[in-house]
Parts: C-alpha cells; structure tokens; sequence
C-alpha cells in the first residue's frame, strides 16, 4: 500500500524536461514514479491534473529563529510552498541560548531593531530558553513539531558575546585565546550538523539597549583577520559563508570577499551574499554586485560566491518613522532609538527644535540649490537605499481616513491648495479643520513630512518600494546562474515587510519563458540551494524524502501578490503580522510525505505533530552517524561497525 499517490501531474524535477507522471509515497518517501501506477493500492489519491508537481521549495534567508519557538509549524511560509528555510542568518540566533548577563538581554539587544521585532515577543522567547550551547540547540530543534525543515547556521554575533562577553563584543578586539575558542567552538558546530557561519555588514543593523543604541550588532566590529581565521575552519569543513557586504569601501568589500577565491587560499569557500538588488535611488550597486559576482567565480579567482536574489519589488511598509530603512539616516535612527511602544519619547525628540531643524535639513538635501548633493541626486547616486521622494511614499492607513490611498505627496498638495484658498472640491469640513489645527504652519515637504509624524506617529501606516522597482530586471537577476534566488526574508519585519511568497513570485517571472524556464528556476528554488547549503534535499528522485507541492499555473499567471497583503493578528505573538494570500496557488503542501496544506487550509497535524527535520551538513560527523544509525535499523545489520561500512 501506499500512503499517498500523486496522479497526473507535471512533474518538475531537478531541471530536466517536465513530464506527466504519478508519484506514489509511503513512509515518508517517494517509492515509485510514473505513468498509470494503479490507484488502488494507495490509502489516499491526490488528483493533480492540470497541476505542476515539484519538490518543496528553499527559503535561503529567513528570520524564524523566534517564530520556531511559538509556531513550529511556521504556517506562513508553509501555506506558499515553502518546505525547508534557512535560520541564524546576518549573525543573529540562539545557538547559545538567552545568554543573559550582567544586565544585557542579547536577543532582545540585537533583534528587536534588526528585524523590528517587538521586544515583548522577544522577551517571552528568551525567558524559556533552556540550552546554552549549539549542540543542545539542535537536539531541541529535532524535538519541536517542525513543519518544514529548518537549516542552521552559526551566528557570528552570538558566538562573539559567548567568548567576550556583551560589552566585549562591542567594546574590542577579541584575543588570541578567544579567536581560538571561537574557532573551536564553531569547528565542534560544524561537527554536529550546522552548515556554516552567518555574519553581517549592513549599515541598518544597531542594538536596541541603552546605552548602546548607537552601535552595531557585536559582528560589525570584527576586522578581517578575526574573519580569516573562522573562516578557515568553514572551508576546511566544506561549509558555507553567508554575509552581508560593507557599504562605503569598495576595496574593502572586495578584499573581504576574496575568502572564497580557491586561487587565494587553497579551496573555495561557499560564500552567499544579502542581496542582489535593483537599489531605485543608486543603479550603481547593483552593476557593482554583479560585477563583484562575476570577478569571484572567474577561473582567475576560483571561488565560489552566490548573490541571493528577490522574486518581488522591495516593498517595504512603516509604522510612522519605524522602517528598516530609517536605520541608514540619522536622523530617522534617533526616532528608532527608542522602543516602539515609546511614543512619548518619539514626540518630545520631535518637538525638540535643534532635532527639528536637522531633520527638515536632511529631508531636503538635494532637493533645493546647487551642490554635490543634488548632483548625486540628480544622477541617482544618492547614499541612501530611502530616496525621501514623497511621490513614492502611499499611506496604507491612517487616522485621517480621507488620505488613504494618496501618496504624500498628494496630501502635501491638498494641504498647500487648502493654505492657498484653492480647496480641492472633495475636501471636507473634517479635514479643513484638521489642516488648520496641525499643518497651518507647514511651508516645505521637509515641515511637512514632520508634521506627519507628530501628528500620528506609528498609527500612519505607509509603503515605498525602494528596489527591484523593474519586474524585467528581477526577472534578469533570477535567471543568472551566477546568482542564488529564495531569498524572502520571512519571519523578520512583523509589520514592515511580507516576501513569504516570494518564491512562487519568482515561478510566475520564470513562467514567461515558458516550461523550460520554470524547469531551470524550480531546480535553482531546490537542488540548487540544497547543494549550495550542503544538505539533502530539493529532489523527487525514488528514495528522497517526500516534501513536494502541488502548484495550479492558471491561478499562479494571475496572481497578485501586493493586492494580497493584508495586516493580520497573529496569536502566538500578540502582535500584528504582514502576510501574503496566496492560497488557491498552491493546492497541495507535503512535508515527509505528510499533507501540511490542501485545498486552501491547514492540516490538523501542522506544528501539532513533527513533520520536518533539522538538516545537518551531509558532510557532518552528526549527518554520517545518523545516516549509519538508519543503515543500521533499515538493513539489519549487526552492529554498528558494520553499518559505517555500509
């Protein structure tokens, strides 16, 4: 008997050409494939006519560190497809626990601005942490009711405060004793299945704990020799590297960089790079990226580098001045400086006249008189990813129910119409009222946007999209082999951003090519990244584990995305989420041959019972002994020795 038997669907499969056949699972495996395999042996018949067939798909670069802890069953990546994510990425994680002491609360510290997570989330997590080492972490990974499979790296950020301590970590270089046992800790790491080392460069990334608010995460004060040498035991062990790049030197971002070269260094360093994208207010970057890109995979260099790239404009939503984005300004950090639930704090700096006048200052560089910076400007080579362009930003909600929908730029036009006796005929006493109480002192879009944010703080809800504006060149960048796409981000930015269908985003740019390319971009969204990331997976081969899912291609070609977001309350965190709705896409989720998602609705057994696993590094003494243990079990054998042989 089998489990499950797939009928009629398109099968997608490590690139090849696609085919009709059926698929039959049992034991949590794929047992057979092909044409007419006979229904009635099998305990449950999935119809799949008309329907593609593929294994899960990878989210390469997620955030759900947090989310594991609440909702295991991590439903809003599941519900897109979604069988096996990457966590601990851009050095963050809980390898080692809370890791509380002397007053620091490090993933509180470290999380609550970098991935705008609300601390009381935050909090409730590290208060039932029980693990304070990388080992333990995983065998606590193995024992929660995954739904996907989770894929782990090693957070350089946690591992700097567990040998220096928190102040250390942002305070001085580490010794010689503790580079070591920071090596030695991630060499018994990779031993026990992690598949390599996350670090992080990124100018949005600072602490949320006074008085360190104006620092970084600890990551971003390691220098280059401290990075060599935990490097050389990620090479060693055939692991991976994921980063982020430094902003303001290219010499020193190419001189980082040159880790992977095998030329350099004697064996090529897997090494994945947050992200190759279409920046709107600075083209150079992504002409820099891919260059960069180009030069480390030469022959000349021999590395191994993978650009991770977006299926989906970067669309990126704030709560009043709280955005990812705001972190690169000034001016918009101090706002960020303060805990999200402190609008008291957030009114008084605004009201503060020297703050004031800084942040109408910066607001309008480049926007009046002759300079450098409205030279930059105009070329679009500005220094900032936010381009503070008013046509860009639309209010997605607002306390003013009359300005939803209208960019700011719009209302700023209303109101100087309203300032100059020429009211726009729809503008109603409310809003007249309200303009004369709050903006009547407004002359510039500087004042203005100011004033939008005392007026309303972080009950103004509004979008720019500020990358990857062009659906052409995204769909560019997901077709270079020289670049690795899945990157989503999910679990990060509860209210800021929502890529958890980024992936079926990128199958409906690759549909445009028609079934080869979707072949190409399904075995880059799988194999690929399994093979990148070093683990099994990503396959329907007979014998490979049996997380695969259904995709409708009609409902897919019309699908669209950013009219299915919506703003919803999530349980586990008290807290609202940004997510997608994708549902009639994908008809079917299944993870270790168990339904997780059919026809528009959980699985009773989703985060109930475990459906996925931890996968380790295959090259992992953890991996090789599992997979013995199983030899062992499977085939009978008589002791242990017997089944390494095998």
């Amino acid at each position: 008997m089998y489990d499950y038997l797939i009928k009629n669907a398109k099968l997608f499969n490590r690139g090849l050409d696609p085919v009709v056949e059926d698929i039959a699972v049992k034991d949590k495996k794929i047992i057979a494939r092909g044409l007419n395999i006979d229904e009635t042996r099998a305990r449950k018949v999935i119809d799949g006519s008309g329907k593609w067939v593929m294994p899960g798909l990878f989210d390469i670069h997620t955030h759900y560190d947090l989310e594991l802890e609440l909702a295991p069953g991590l439903p809003e990546s599941t519900r897109h497809g979604t069988t096996s994510v990457v966590i601990a990425n851009c050095s963050l994680g809980l390898a080692f626990g809370a890791q509380r002491e002397d007053g620091a609360d490090p993933i509180v510290d470290c999380y609550a601005r970098v991935e705008n997570i609300p601390k009381s989330v935050l909090k409730n997590c590290a208060d039932n942490v029980n693990w304070d080492n990388p080992k333990d972490y995983l065998n606590h990974l193995e024992g929660l009711n995954l739904g996907p499979n989770v894929v782990t790296l090693l957070p350089h950020s946690m591992l700097r405060i567990q040998t220096m301590g928190f102040k250390g970590s942002i305070s001085r270089d580490p010794s010689c004793d503790e580079i070591d046992a920071m090596r030695v800790i991630l060499n018994d790491a990779m031993n026990q299945g992690y598949v390599g080392l996350s670090t992080d460069a990124l100018p949005f990334h600072y602490l949320s704990n006074q008085p360190n608010t104006h620092k970084t995460i600890p990551t971003q004060f390691a220098k280059y020799e401290e990075l060599k040498l935990l490097l050389e035991v990620v090479r060693e062990k055939e692991g991976l590297w994921q980063a982020t790049p430094p902003k303001d030197s290219v010499i020193e971002t190419l001189k980082t960089f040159l880790l992977t070269s095998g030329r350099f260094h004697g064996k090529a360093l897997k090494t994945t790079l947050v992200a190759a994208l279409d920046v709107h207010n600075n083209f150079k970057l992504l002409r820099l990226a891919r260059l960069l890109s180009k030069v480390l995979n030469s022959k000349y260099i021999d590395g191994k580098f993978y650009l991770q790239a977006l299926g989906a404009r970067f669309k990126v939503y704030a709560d009043g001045p709280i955005m990812p984005l705001a972190e690169e300004i000034p001016e918009l950090r101090m706002l960020n400086e303060l805990d999200l639930e402190d609008r008291e704090g957030r009114l008084k700096l605004i009201n503060n006249a020297k703050f004031a006048h800084a942040f109408i200052e910066m607001w309008m560089k480049g926007k009046e008189g002759l300079g450098l910076s409205t030279i930059k400007r105009a070329l679009n080579l500005e220094d900032y990813a936010f381009n503070r362009e008013m046509e860009d930003m639309f209010i997605e909600a607002c306390p003013q129910a009359y300005w939803q929908g209208l960019s700011f730029n719009d209302v700023y036009m209303r109101i100087m119409a309203f300032k100059a006796q020429d009211c726009p005929d729809n503008m109603t006493p409310a809003e007249k009222a309200f303009i004369s109480e709050d903006f009547e002192h407004i002359r510039t879009e500087g004042e203005f946007v100011l004033q939008m944010l005392r007026s309303f703080d972080t009950d103004l809800k509004w979008s720019t999209v500020s990358a990857n504006r062009d659906l052409k060149t995204v769909r560019e960048l997901l077709m270079d082999p020289l670049l690795l796409p899945g990157f989503n981000d999910s679990g990060a930015h509860l209210t800021n951003m929502a890529f958890y269908d980024g992936n079926l985003r990128s199958l409906q740019l690759a549909m445009q090519g028609g079934d080869r390319d979707v072949s190409y971009l399904v075995k880059r969204l799988t194999l690929d990244a399994a093979e990148v990331f070093g683990v099994d997976g990503g396959t329907l081969d007979i014998g490979a584990m049996a997380d695969i899912i259904l995709v409708d291609p009609v409902s897919l070609a019309s699908y669209d995305s950013e009219a299915n977001v919506q703003r919803v309350a999530r349980r586990e965190f008290g807290h609202e989420q940004l997510v997608n709705r994708s549902d009639a896409v994908v008809p079917m989720v299944m993870i270790a041959g168990q339904v997780a998602w059919q026809n528009c609705e959980f699985s009773k057994d989703l985060g109930k019972t475990k459906m996925g696993q931890v996968l380790r590094a295959v090259n992992s003494q953890a991996y090789l002994a599992q997979q013995a243990a199983t030899s062992y079990k499977e085939n009978g054998l008589q002791d242990k020795k017997e089944a390494m042989s095998a």
